[in-house]
């Protein structure tokens, strides 16, 4: 017994869920999953890609638009684990995920988590903002998915559905804090 609890005490995180790691940065998205792309505009500037950058990479976006967050640091760093829950009560949905990129350029700020097993799901989602020539900022969610249990297969054509949702949902959040 005690070698077995010794054994789950060093055994780390879940293993990622998905072969294709970091592919929501390299592109093509890879066949057989659902693919997603969620372009939302935010706003105009340095200042609003700034502010925006910092909410997309500290987590601030989605606590604010109703997701409970745990993250093993306070800023998107490859590797670290997130985990990231919605709903109310029994319908409440834990979802375990792993830093697999981050992005922190003058121009692109951003992150990719991947699904650890347990997941919903199995795939990998980025969330960038990027400041383009003409000055306007971007919000992009780009993800590929497939169900990893039972009720995600149940839920068939509904769950790319609330993804673009919440997706949307986001850039709307987004928006909101960048303009302050």
């Amino acid at each position: 017994m005690t070698r077995l609890i010794r054994s789950l005490a060093t055994a780390g995180p879940p293993p990622l869920s998905y072969p294709e790691v970091g592919a929501t940065r390299t592109r093509p998205l890879p066949a057989g999953y659902h693919h997603l792309r969620v372009e939302v505009p935010i706003g105009s500037g340095r200042d609003v890609f700034r502010t925006a950058g910092a909410a997309v990479t500290t987590w601030r976006v989605h606590r604010a638009s109703g997701a409970r967050i745990r993250a093993e640091s306070p800023r998107a760093e490859p590797g670290a684990g997130v985990e990231v829950s919605l709903g109310l009560g029994p319908l409440r949905l834990t979802a375990p995920c792993e830093v697999v990129w981050t992005v922190y350029e003058d121009d692109r700020a951003g992150f990719a988590y991947g699904t650890r097993q347990g997941h919903p799901e199995r795939g990998e989602e980025s969330f960038v903002v990027d400041l383009r020539a003409d000055g306007s900022v971007w919000f992009t969610v780009t993800a590929f998915s497939r169900p990893a249990r039972w009720y995600t297969r149940a839920g068939g054509p509904l769950v790319p559905v609330v993804q673009r949702w919440y997706a949307r949902r986001l850039g709307r959040t987004l928006r909101k804090i960048a303009a302050g």
